[in-house]
């Protein structure tokens, strides 16, 4: 017992020293704040960081946004504290590192860097998927190729997007950042979710499983079943403002496997009307987000719903909007206008790991501006439904 007690005592000086030995290291453990703002945009949210015993806490408010596409995020120069003439050394990187906590779950955060040179802001971006609310959680990233000089102004940032048209909180214990050697640093922490990566050929998945219910909910008609929804001799799920199409896969077969990567959801257009000039409307950073459909994952209500008997009521099971679909949605994607055109949507491997034990049970797709999507139903005749394309570890 003195033996392992000892061993506890090494461990905990040795995880402190590490975090102590930081280049910048801010511990959110005095009275004051100083070095971060906050920064909020593309919305009506607004945040706050507030020191609490211990840790900070960062508020968004965004209860009079509209769209859910804002960010908010906190920022700060970090330059002072790094020898960026390390960065001359190809092996030799940036690494941010945090301590987390969230109180709405899934939701991701993300790592952004830049210099006041910066023009591609994704470039150094990494987002993190965190599924509980009970656990605190480090993540950290480290950049590639980060062009960086003395006498530049380097930026490192914690950013939550697009949370909900409600109240959250973002809990940080810890930031720091360091330049290190890529070669001794060792993987980083966390589940990461690459933003926007590429979308890979449908071959190189070994499972490619059809949708096995899909239906339509009408908020203005909650109490209709529309699994006949047709244009012309097409059995097509048609998405608009107050309309949404819903998705569900028998995956039970693989509740036990363990995914290998992100998947793809396939979904091929039948016909989409769409325009609007929001960005001579909103500007381009806000104008650009519209015109899209948003996936969410479907995180309550009815688990078993039938296509055929399915109804915006009976799915809701008497449940608000937010606690059967997270407000955080999977992805926003631009729909294939061409009849027959084929819209690959990244569904991360969090997200397929939680459809296939079955936390997540199925997709929503609902509009993100003034859109009107008809993409082909499992009904239809050409067998171009949804498809979901993944690989599960042998």
């Amino acid at each position: 017992m003195f033996l392992m007690k000892r061993m506890l005592v090494i461990l905990l000086i040795a995880v402190s020293c590490g975090i102590s030995n930081a280049q910048f290291l801010d511990s959110f453990d005095k009275n004051k704040i100083e070095g971060w703002f906050v920064l909020v945009g593309d919305g009506n949210a607004k945040a706050n960081l507030v020191q609490n015993t211990g840790y900070a806490s960062l508020l968004i408010d965004a209860t009079q946004d509209k769209d859910n596409v804002y960010w908010t995020l906190i920022k700060r120069n970090v330059s002072p504290y790094l020898d960026l003439g390390k960065l001359k050394n190809p092996d030799y990187e940036l690494r941010v590192e945090a301590k987390v906590k969230i109180h709405n779950a899934p939701r991701r955060l993300n790592f952004m860097i830049n210099t006041q040179r910066t023009t591609n802001y994704h470039e150094h971006l990494m987002e993190y998927d965190i599924d509980d609310t009970a656990e605190w959680h480090v993540i950290s990233y480290t950049t590639k190729n980060l062009d960086a000089v003395p006498g530049d102004s380097l930026y490192v940032q914690l950013c939550a997007t697009d949370y909900g048209l409600g109240k959250y909180a973002v809990d940080v214990e810890y930031y720091r950042a360091d330049i290190v050697n890529v070669k001794q640093a060792g993987p980083d922490k966390g589940v990461l979710v690459p933003y926007h990566p590429s979308i890979p050929e449908t071959s190189t998945f070994s499972n490619h499983l059809p949708v096995t219910h899909d239906g339509l909910i009408n908020s203005d008609f909650p109490t209709v079943n529309f699994n006949d929804w047709h244009a012309g001799t097409s059995r097509v799920l048609t998405i608009n403002a107050n309309q949404w199409a819903i998705l569900r896969w028998d995956l039970s077969k693989h509740k036990n496997s363990k995914v290998d990567g992100a998947g793809i959801l396939e979904l091929t257009t039948e016909s989409v009307h769409t325009g609007g000039k929001y960005i001579e409307a909103f500007g381009e950073d806000f104008g650009i987000e519209f015109g899209k459909i948003r996936v969410i994952e479907i995180i309550g209500g009815d688990p078993v719903w039938d296509q055929n008997t399915v109804t915006y009521n009976n799915l809701m099971q008497g449940r608000n909007l937010t606690e059967v679909f997270n407000s955080q949605m999977m992805y926003d994607a631009d729909v294939s206008e061409q009849p027959g055109g084929k819209c690959f949507i990244t569904v991360s491997k969090p997200v397929l790991e939680r459809l296939l034990s079955g936390k997540t049970k199925g997709l929503y797709i609902c509009p993100l501006g003034a859109i009107s999507a008809s993409v082909y139903a499992s009904e239809d005749q050409s067998g171009n439904g949804p498809k979901l394309h993944f690989n599960v570890k042998p």
